[in-house]
């Protein structure tokens, strides 16, 4: 028995319907990028960050090879030899008794950047747990940590820094510990904030009801959610370390002399002949401040737009 042409298509109709799709098709779909990997996207898109973070990595790394990668010693005085400029022997010159000043600069890195990231990320820290403690428990907790960051903010940090490194003695862990105990309310409003939020979201209420301790809710729920502001304002507090570290030294009360610092070079090259007439004692030191804080700067508007959801993928 013949078919004819209208049943063969309706034929080829119905074997094309009952056929499965492509399995192409059937795949599913892919997942949605994770928070964290939308935010690495936005942030290698911020150029300037990004050229930011190769400058501090450079830089981190020659402060870290300082000792093997100097041309001379820093603290090798040559009185016959000062004030010479930049030559094939010293790139950047010699100070006022012959010490090699880019030796001295790269020396002076490692307290800057030292200084500057453990100051830096000790007072994000502190800020962080008094933050986190003020906006879980409220009441006079709260109150008593919020009046305590009115009276720290009400007073002029750098004098107050500069009477405590007086009594207690210049030093490197001084300055840390000092800058750290009078720069933390900033971090400390941010999380307050934060977790004021947090703590009212569902995940946060389970938690109350099945029993869960308040340092468990704060470890376990309150601590990843205010993680990317508190990253932004330790970036901050990490240039702002530096600069107080290198007004410190300049002031005559930073780390003590041979040490190698930024602003103990600056105060070197403070005279007025030194300022017209050798500029390699000053210029030096102070690009080495500007660029290494405009660089953290940079890193953190970059770590800001990329934890802002509003911003475009």
């Amino acid at each position: 028995m013949q078919t004819t042409p209208a049943a063969h298509g309706q034929a080829e109709a119905f074997n094309a319907a009952t056929t499965p799709a492509d399995a192409s098709t059937l795949r599913p779909a892919t997942p949605p990028s994770s928070p964290t990997r939308l935010a690495a996207r936005r942030f290698r898109r911020h150029r300037l960050a990004m050229a930011s973070i190769i400058f501090i990595g450079v830089l981190v790394l020659l402060a870290v090879l300082g000792p093997v990668v100097s041309p001379h010693n820093p603290n090798a005085v040559n009185p016959a030899g000062g004030r010479m400029p930049p030559s094939a022997d010293h790139w950047l010159g010699t100070d006022s008794i012959g010490r090699d000043v880019l030796s001295r600069l790269l020396q002076g890195a490692r307290v800057s950047l030292t200084v500057g990231i453990a100051a830096g990320l000790s007072a994000a820290g502190l800020g962080m747990m008094l933050g986190l403690v003020a906006g879980l428990l409220g009441g006079w907790i709260d109150t008593a940590i919020m009046r305590l960051v009115d009276i720290f903010l009400s007073f002029p940090s750098l004098v107050v820094i500069l009477l405590l490194v007086a009594i207690l003695g210049p030093s490197i862990a001084t300055i840390i510990v000092v800058i750290a105990l009078f720069e933390w309310p900033a971090s400390c409003r941010i999380v307050r904030q934060m977790s004021l939020s947090v703590k009212e979201m569902d995940f946060v209420l389970a938690a109350r009801a099945i029993g869960s301790r308040n340092l468990a809710i704060m470890y376990r729920h309150m601590v990843a959610p205010v993680l990317p502001p508190l990253t932004v304002v330790a970036t901050f507090l990490s240039a702002g370390a530096i600069l107080l570290e290198s007004s410190l030294s300049f002031l005559g009360l930073g780390v003590k002399q041979p040490q190698a610092t930024w602003g103990g070079m600056l105060q070197d090259a403070q005279s007025l002949t030194i300022l017209q007439q050798m500029p390699w004692l000053w210029l030096s030191p102070g690009l080495a401040i500007s660029l290494t804080v405009l660089a953290i700067a940079f890193i953190g508007d970059g770590l800001r737009d990329a934890f802002d959801p509003k911003q475009q993928l």
